[in-house]
């Protein structure tokens, strides 16, 4: 953990150069795409004994759903359910429906068309997460996809978390893989005999998963987002409460030992209780070692003379997700330009957006968030143009056409105009 006094540095001056995606496990996961294609289900059933030590069915069945809803608490349920209706709610206002445009014998229009089938994966490793499963499939459900498959790894005992069978079954998923890492990116993008192949992956993963995600979206299948480690970002003034501050931070430090928690803000006294406060909290959190270790190496807490300032250098580093812990926090907002998800004033943790609030918590990390956005409605849509001219509006359109064609030494496109009208 660092603190430093601002006086002008870039944002990679003061934060470090973000995570480069790896290139070493890229032969590793081109031999597990190979193999896949060439021997489907086998070969993922090989990778599932090898790599989790699991023997059984690929799918879970209906009993087991059964079951994991079974043993959950009702309550648990209900928030299930308060935080679908949420995030439904957000995402079916990002809804299109197209458009048309009529002129003279010309109609113009666009149709927004979903795809008919998605894959979603879901990490299954240090941590399950149902709050990841809605928040990708809720948007695919709403956008009007027909087929919705999940991928998640398994132990070998072959469970999935109740929580994450239950949301799957709520949001109406259509089937739920037992499989993880790069070989579930290589079934869902190329198919199996019992995997279908999908037209559209989203979801994070280790490495291998987002390596894989890669590789196939340049081959055969649209991926959302190649996501690196998470990041919170928290701008804060004299007037943050250290102890939230701190929390907040520790929040994202839990995720894995590369997720990164920076505060920028205006009082040296806020940045020194904040670090004691860190230092207090990190020991009390049961991922400790996670957490800790994430600190350690990629905490900094910049100074910065005022708020202007403080959100500048944010907009330079572009964070997956941006608090704003300062007086007039929504009079703020339109200076931001760069983030996932923005966080307004003292009392709205990044926790709130992670499973509650409906904003989607999918988001473009290692400063994406320059031209990259959340995953929503549109991920799992495509567009389709069409147009019709009538006879009169085309030949009223013809010597502009043939123009523009042969200014291309493109003669036989004003030929397909021309031929219509040569008598």
């Amino acid at each position: 953990m660092k603190k430093i006094i601002y006086t002008g540095q870039s944002a990679e001056e003061l934060f470090g150069a973000r995570e480069e995606m790896s290139m070493a496990a890229e032969q590793t996961v081109r031999e597990i795409i190979q193999n896949v294609r060439a021997n489907g289900d086998k070969a993922l059933k090989s990778y599932a004994a090898k790599f989790d030590g699991y023997t059984g069915d690929l799918y879970v069945t209906d009993e087991e759903i059964q079951e994991a809803m079974a043993s959950l608490d009702p309550a648990y349920i209900r928030t299930l359910q308060h935080s679908i209706d949420n995030i439904s709610e957000f995402h079916r206002a990002q809804k299109r429906t197209g458009f048309e445009i009529k002129r003279p014998g010309v109609v113009l229009g666009e149709r927004i068309i979903p795809v008919k089938r998605a894959g979603l994966y879901i990490p299954g490793g240090t941590a399950a997460y149902p709050s990841t499963l809605l928040m990708n499939a809720i948007p695919a459900k709403i956008a009007g996809v027909e087929e919705i498959i999940v991928a998640t790894p398994v132990k070998a005992d072959g469970k999935v978390k109740p929580e994450v069978l239950t949301a799957a079954k709520m949001c109406g998923v259509t089937r739920i893989l037992k499989i993880g890492g790069a070989q579930a990116i290589a079934a869902l993008a190329y198919g199996t005999e019992s995997v279908p192949r999908v037209d559209k992956i989203t979801g994070p993963g280790n490495i291998f998963v987002a390596t894989a995600k890669r590789l196939v979206a340049s081959e055969v299948c649209g991926i959302d987002m190649v996501a690196g480690p998470s990041e919170i970002l928290v701008v804060a003034d004299e007037y943050a409460n250290p102890v939230h501050v701190a929390a907040d931070l520790l929040s994202q430090a839990e995720h894995d030992k590369l997720a990164s928690a920076l505060l920028i803000c205006t009082s040296g006294t806020l940045a020194d209780a904040v670090m004691a406060e860190i230092q207090r909290q990190v020991k009390l959190l049961p991922r400790v070692e996670i957490a800790g270790a994430s600190i350690d190496s990629n905490c900094k807490i910049i100074v910065c003379p005022d708020t202007d300032t403080a959100i500048e250098v944010a907009n330079e580093y572009a964070p997956e997700h941006l608090e704003l812990c300062i007086q007039n926090a929504r009079e703020n907002l339109e200076k931001v330009k760069n983030a996932g998800s923005v966080f307004l004033g003292y009392n709205t943790p990044e926790a709130v957006g992670d499973y509650y609030a409906g904003a989607n918590h999918t988001l473009p990390t290692s400063g994406t968030a320059r031209f990259a956005s959340p995953l929503g409605v549109d991920d799992f849509v495509k567009t389709t143009q069409y147009m019709e001219y009538t006879p009169e509006a085309l030949e009223a359109a013809a010597e502009d056409i043939i123009s523009f064609a042969e200014s291309e030494g493109l003669t036989a496109h004003g030929e397909s105009v021309a031929v219509r009208f040569r008598k």
